[in-house]
């Protein structure tokens, strides 16, 4: 992170005005060893990504430590976690997103692991992120929509989704995280994307189901300030295929 920022909200909010968009990959200790983790975290560091999640939706502390530390031995990117609950908190990352499910009615996903965590993230001084996590329909059933017990946005109702956005802004989050879910089999429409971020001021973020550079650009192209990958490296990948994410995130008219 640059000395130039005093937070790293401030430097995550400055990395689309300096590259069009920025790049995320998620790292899912439940799914990827300490081997796998490093392996990415190395082709990470050398590929033009911006920042590092860690997150799950099963795992606990123990396991988050871990995989994080093997992180740190080969990129000096920011790390945030990306939490499937209250147990998902760890001392040796940068910040957290601190998110609330606002799509879903669940109230132990919109306030109850908050209430959980929050002592957590006092004590280990992590930077919380107010975050609004916006489940959208992927065209499957994901493990986060079965796990928080909630239902996705349908694709074809972006009114519904720009209105929950709205509603994040104005309960003075800072981050709108749209996702279809790991593994999902369609992205976010750009249609919605597009209308979030035309009605809403608060940065955007995409995740779930992007599989090609392609589809990420077209994502940016509708207004993603932030793409996340992560399924898509969990089994092997060719080489040079992160970069090519990179690439088609920063400059998406080119590609």
């Amino acid at each position: 992170m640059s000395t130039q920022h005093s937070t790293l909200f401030d430097y995550l909010v400055d990395i689309p005005r300096q590259k069009h968009a920025g790049y995320m990959i998620l790292v899912d200790p439940d799914r990827q060893s300490g081997e796998t983790a490093s392996r990415i975290a190395h082709e990470a560091q050398h590929s033009g990504v911006d920042i590092v999640l860690v997150g799950s939706s099963l795992l606990v502390e123990e396991i988050m430590d871990e995989c994080i530390h093997a992180l740190r031995q080969e990129t000096d990117l920011p790390i945030i976690i990306f939490p499937g609950g209250a147990t998902q908190v760890s001392r040796f990352a940068d910040a957290i997103l601190f998110m609330s499910l606002l799509s879903g009615r669940n109230p132990n996903f919109l306030i109850g692991e908050q209430v959980r965590a929050a002592p957590l993230v006092q004590r280990y001084r992590l930077e919380a992120i107010p975050t609004a996590y916006i489940l959208v329909d992927g065209g499957s059933y994901t493990s986060v929509a079965y796990m928080s017990d909630t239902h996705p946005i349908p694709r074809d109702k972006p009114d519904i989704t720009w209105a929950h956005a709205l509603a994040a802004q104005y309960m003075g989050m800072r981050l709108i995280y749209l996702e279809a879910g790991s593994g999902a089999e369609l992205t976010v429409p750009t249609e919605m994307v597009r209308i979030v971020r035309e009605r809403v001021e608060l940065p955007v973020i995409v995740g779930g189901g992007i599989r090609t550079p392609e589809q990420a650009a077209e994502l940016v192209s509708a207004g993603a300030q932030f793409i996340v990958t992560g399924s898509v490296f969990e089994n092997g990948y060719e080489q040079g295929h992160m970069k090519r994410f990179a690439d088609a995130i920063h400059s998406p008219h080119e590609k």
